[in-house]
């Protein structure tokens, strides 16, 4: 009786310092979540940590608490803080080893600003948009565009999976970018195509969860469940590490300039620098890609289409960057159906910060997450459901709305990749418009809904039907 009373006050301790003491305690959010993680935890492996974050925004506002020791922020003076302060904002909490590939870190698992700083020196040049603007990267992602439209128009009048073509190009796209001419011909090739349906269908929320809250077990429980996601990152770890040993690497490529800089890294090292890359790259990009084009071709959306249409054939020798109606569907799109939704971690320094007029003690997680930012201020995002491209063309307003524009994080940590994936998405745009419509097939009956992974979401049926019509 005596241990029953004693578990008790101590709950009842438990609680109270949480809930009352904690400096986080006067912060707005469910009273549950505060008081215990297992909250949070239940959201996250049900696929629904984004949904529930946004809805407690949508509920408390743009400061939210929703762990013990993790709070959520909507606002850009808090991106600002967490993201810009300092050049790359706070350090990255644990959750990120994660992304560790060969059991070695890559640029994007680091943790610290130092080390992160180090590694992304070694082949940032590789991603700046004076880069990826040149011919040789333009025309290699331009072969892939016009192979993604040859394979979408082979049988007009039957409908193509763009699901399944869209992560096509983007891994032929970011393998031609990291490690050229061995990179993947999926859209051509037979083989590689296989290679695209072990990345693009698998669900590696649960097992990824499971190793980050119980990694003293997972090395025993992992062998039992998810086979399919194992079989996956053993196909395209195997693949990408024989790759990175290679000599023979076309000049233009990432590999080439981390071979030119091996004495600053390790085999293993560049070998999870491409894979990190790799899965990134398809993940995104494809996932981004297939939402827009879903999208632009339903029945609501075809004046977007005419507009689009009308603008690359009167302007047929543009550069991408110079096409101000483009540029606005691409970027309506990822504010619509951004490909990483979710919340971006980061630890709170040593001191504590004040974030959004709100203290936070150190080693606090906070985070903000796109879907949120996207949406949550309607002064700034009006009608912020509605897929509105004309939104980005109006000058009024512009300085707010690309501040909470959260597609690509922002930052020194932001996406290292963000100029190659606009060109990709662009370009894909402009073969496809240029001489053709699109429209939903009857038969897609696939769920469009947006389906969490653990940091990206993707389309939850994983097949998009779309027709494809020649413009005479």
């Amino acid at each position: 009786m005596l241990t029953f009373y004693f578990l008790c006050l101590t709950g009842l301790w438990f609680v109270y310092d949480r809930l009352i003491l904690s400096p986080l305690g006067k912060l707005r959010g469910p009273n549950l979540a505060a008081a215990t993680r297992l909250v949070l935890m239940y959201y996250e492996f049900t696929g629904r940590r984004r949904e529930w974050i946004h809805a407690l925004h949508m509920k408390y506002g743009p400061v939210v608490r929703i762990a013990p020791d993790e709070v959520s922020f909507a606002t850009w003076d808090a991106v600002k803080e967490i993201y810009v302060t300092d050049g790359s904002g706070y350090d990255k909490p644990p959750f990120y080893r994660l992304f560790d590939n060969y059991r070695t870190q890559c640029m994007f698992s680091t943790l610290g600003k130092g080390p992160h700083g180090e590694r992304k020196k070694l082949f940032a040049e590789k991603y700046s948009k004076s880069y990826i603007m040149q011919p040789h990267t333009v025309s290699g992602i331009q072969e892939r565009a016009e192979q993604f439209v040859e394979k979408c128009t082979e049988n007009l009048g039957a409908a193509a999976d763009i699901y399944f073509y869209a992560h096509c190009y983007a891994l032929d796209c970011i393998t031609y970018h990291l490690f050229d001419p061995y990179g993947t011909r999926s859209l051509t090739e037979a083989v590689d195509q296989l290679r695209v349906k072990e990345l693009s269908y698998d669900d590696g929320l649960h097992i990824s969860y499971l190793q980050h809250y119980f990694p003293v077990v997972y090395p025993y429980i992992s062998r039992f469940f998810e086979p399919t996601t194992r079989r996956r990152d053993a196909a395209i770890a195997s693949r990408v590490l024989d790759i990175s040993r290679r000599t023979d690497i076309a000049s233009h490529t990432v590999l080439h300039k981390l071979q030119e800089v091996e004495d600053e890294t390790t085999p293993n090292g560049i070998a999870s620098e491409l894979l990190d890359n790799a899965i990134a790259g398809i993940d995104t990009t494809g996932d981004g890609l297939c939402f827009l084009l879903y999208h632009l071709s339903l029945p609501g959306t075809a004046d977007v289409q005419e507009k689009l249409h009308k603008e690359l054939v009167s302007n047929p020798t543009m550069p991408l960057d110079d096409l101000p109606y483009l540029d606005a569907v691409v970027k309506e799109g990822l504010r619509c159906f951004a490909p990483i939704p979710m919340s971006l971690p980061r630890k709170v320094p040593k001191g504590g910060r004040t974030i959004a007029g709100e203290f936070v003690p150190e080693d606090t997680i906070v985070s903000c997450q796109a879907y949120t930012l996207h949406r949550l201020d309607t002064a700034v995002f009006d009608d912020a459901e509605m897929f509105v491209p004309e939104r980005w063309l109006k000058s009024k307003g512009a300085v707010d709305r690309n501040q909470l524009f959260f597609a690509f994080s922002t930052g020194g940590r932001g996406c290292i990749g963000k100029h190659l994936a606009l060109l990709e998405m662009k370009m894909l745009l402009k073969e496809i418009y240029t001489t053709c419509r699109t429209s939903v097939a009857p038969e897609m009956k696939a769920s469009m809904e947006l389906h969490d992974q653990i940091m990206s979401s993707r389309p939850k049926g994983q097949k998009c039907l779309i027709k494809f019509e020649k413009i005479e």
